[in-house]
């Protein structure tokens, strides 16, 4: 990604850039594309405890990339760098724009990314419950490697996937 940028058919897709405010306007992206978990999942989406301060710490720590369509902000994703791989995670497109290939256009920025940095995985969580997630993220490369429990819980609460880069 030249300059931290690509943008196809008028949707960009940037890093998130130095000083960035729009923190309240991220925080509502997210809520908005994970709202339709609520009620579905047990226990309740992580974002529901995010703050625009919070994803301000989270984006200082991790690198983000923003989608927007012109001046609107449409999607973003998050990866955290590990020993061995990326994890990723809070990936959000607003409900109005899913179906354009946004979603698509992330996980190319991600993957990029990734290559970039000369890690050879990436690896994500989504809820049990969740199995369009499941069949959308296998879509995109990733496979089942695992299933983990929130703590307190005595069963599966979370599948990981990952994918290994070519």
């Amino acid at each position: 990604m030249s300059s931290n940028t690509l943008e196809t058919d008028g949707i960009r897709i940037e890093r998130i850039p130095a000083g960035y405010e729009g923190w309240e306007e991220l925080l509502d992206l997210i809520l908005r594309s994970f709202d339709y978990m609520t009620g579905v999942i047990d226990p309740p989406s992580s974002a529901l405890h995010l703050t625009p301060a919070s994803l301000r710490e989270k984006a200082g720590g991790e690198v983000g990339f923003l989608a927007m369509d012109g001046s609107s902000l449409i999607g973003c994703v998050f990866l955290a760098e590990r020993e061995v791989d990326f994890y990723l995670g809070k990936f959000a497109v607003d409900p109005g724009q899913q179906g354009r290939g946004v979603g698509r256009r992330l996980f190319d920025a991600a993957e990029l990314y990734v290559r970039s940095a000369g890690k050879p995985v990436i690896e994500l969580q989504t809820r049990i419950e969740l199995t369009g997630n499941h069949q959308t993220f296998q879509r995109l490369g990733f496979h089942e490697v695992g299933q983990t429990a929130h703590q307190g819980y005595d069963r599966a609460t979370s599948v990981t996937m990952r994918k290994e880069l070519a």
